[in-house]
């Protein structure tokens, strides 16, 4: 069986070969020093997963992400960074990545982290292509896509994900650990808040429709509510 594709961006050249040459024991790593060239890479070639520093020459890695994520709205995107900050998080998984670690992180951590998105990838695509119906949406979990009135919103793995989630238990409480550790792995606190932008995008494709919210349960965590 051949290994799983990873896309490994990263400038610092000691700790590129370290986690490249980690990684290698399970996956086939293409690994790239410079944004601009990396991504010219990756709209020629096939990958599974990709890992993305941020600060990178000619191209950072939310550019990359952003660009990424034009043409693929599937495939896992992962930061490591050395950039600490709150806002530098949440901008990440704004773009549509589905993880944000911050240097220096724990190897044992990151290849959890990417059995996870590999795994959750391979369940999608080999499940039965069911439709579910959610008034006059109708969300393709396969397809990564929610659609009503001939009108398509694209989402991403992390959100596809999700959305399922809910609608698998929909009118029924989710408590926020058993979110995290379905979709994350882990319920510690940045994961927590890492919840919250994704559920803001849901909330916002169904605003318009009173009969569809997601509603917080305080200190418990969300309901589906479909009427």
């Amino acid at each position: 069986m051949s290994k799983r594709k990873i896309f490994y961006v990263e400038d610092d050249e000691t700790l590129g070969f370290l986690t490249a040459d980690s990684l290698e024991n399970q996956y086939d790593v293409a690994r790239f020093t410079n944004g601009k060239t990396a991504f010219e890479a990756f709209c020629k070639n096939t990958y599974d997963l990709c890992i993305l520093d941020v600060m990178l020459p000619d191209m950072d890695g939310f550019e990359i992400a952003t660009e990424i994520r034009k043409r693929n709205q599937e495939i896992p995107i992962l930061f490591l960074s050395a950039k600490t900050m709150k806002e530098d998080r949440i901008k990440g998984l704004k773009l549509g990545a589905d993880d944000y670690l911050v240097k220096p992180y724990s190897m044992e951590e990151l290849l959890l982290k990417i059995e996870i998105f590999l795994n959750r990838s391979v369940k999608t695509s080999t499940s039965n292509a069911t439709l579910y119906k959610i008034g006059a949406f109708e969300f393709d979990p396969n397809n990564y896509c929610v659609t009503k009135d001939s009108q398509t919103t694209n989402l991403t793995d992390r959100e596809a994900a999700l959305l399922k989630l809910f609608l698998d238990n929909k009118n029924t409480v989710l408590k926020r650990e058993k979110i995290l550790l379905e979709l994350w792995g882990t319920d510690d606190y940045f994961m927590g808040r890492s919840l919250d932008v994704f559920i803001s995008r849901l909330r916002k494709i169904f605003k318009e429709e009173p009969n569809i919210r997601i509603e917080n349960i305080p200190r418990v965590g969300f309901k589906l509510v479909v009427e």
